[in-house]
């Protein structure tokens, strides 16, 4: 008994801290699902979220900021996927990429410049920042909360994909890009649709993930996004279910080790597991393996 009560509080925070990584990651794996295209920048709209945030609850109600939080980061996803990928959409895989990397650096460099590069304290939000107490370990609300809104966000999206146009023609456009061209698909829309949808849940994911680590800086959307992206890969990337177990799988393992006192080694321990999942099973554990004509 002393040894569940002891171990609860890092299994709770790490399946928090999944849920978090989830958020991310499907964006991460929806967009490769369709472009094939690692989009960088996802994790530092992560970031960018959490400073918008920030800085409008200095001149607005908290609701209304976080409202207008989630439209930004979607509008500033839209504005990536239109100006720095559209225009490339025919070029080699290796320019999108560089242009992803680009538009990374930039969203960092500009976030850098408007905060001076110093770390900005993340509000704090009403209900979810309160401290509640579960079977003798105390914690926030938040950490109760993220999983359970991983999971309803999870679902709703599965259902979008799996029964409504929309989803049908993403569902296409993953399958067979060129194809669906030739179906009359509407192929910017399918995408920009996908980068909204990757974007509100970072969007959702940051305010989620800063209530717990307070701290924002330029760079605080690094280690999530990578660790998210991994997450992708382990499950399987193009696998929204195997991006899901790979962010809670990666969450709970992570804080376990902290728990263990290697936290030093917590980092570690994500990118060696994703050199064993690629040498073991490249695919992941739900991913396709998809045969190229050379």
């Amino acid at each position: 008994m002393n040894f569940i009560l002891k171990w609860f509080p890092y299994l709770l925070s790490g399946i928090s801290v999944g849920g978090q990584y989830a958020l991310i990651a499907i964006g991460y794996t929806m967009v490769y699902g369709i472009l094939r295209l690692i989009n960088f920048a996802h994790g530092d709209i992560f970031m960018a979220a959490g400073i918008i945030m920030i800085y409008l609850t200095t001149v607005m109600p908290l609701g209304a900021a976080i409202v207008l939080v989630l439209l930004l980061t979607v509008l500033l996803g839209f504005s990536v996927e239109r100006i720095a990928y559209k225009p490339l959409r025919t070029a080699p895989r290796m320019s999108v990429m560089i242009s992803a990397i680009g538009v990374s650096y930039l969203i960092q460099n500009v976030v850098a410049y408007l905060t001076g590069g110093l770390t900005k304290q993340f509000v704090e939000i009403p209900w979810i920042s309160d401290t509640v107490v579960i079977l003798g370990a105390s914690t926030k609300r938040v950490t109760v909360i993220t999983p359970i809104l991983t999971v309803v966000l999870v679902i709703v999206l599965v259902f979008l994909i799996n029964h409504t146009k929309v989803g049908m023609a993403m569902r296409a456009v993953s399958r067979d890009f060129e194809t669906s061209l030739l179906m009359g698909i509407r192929i910017n829309t399918v995408i920009s649709i996908t980068f909204i949808i990757g974007s509100f849940l970072a969007a959702v994911g940051s305010l989620l993930y800063f209530t717990n680590y307070t701290g924002v800086t330029y760079t605080s959307g690094a280690m999530p996004g990578l660790k998210a992206f991994v997450a992708a890969v382990f499950g399987g990337i193009g696998s929204i279910p195997g991006a899901v177990v790979g962010a809670f799988v990666i969450g709970v393992c992570e804080t376990l080790l902290k728990g263990m006192g290697l936290t030093a080694f917590s980092d570690a321990f994500t990118f060696a597991l994703l050199i064993v999942i690629l040498v073991a099973k490249p695919a992941g554990l739900f991913g396709e393996n998809i045969k190229e004509k050379v």
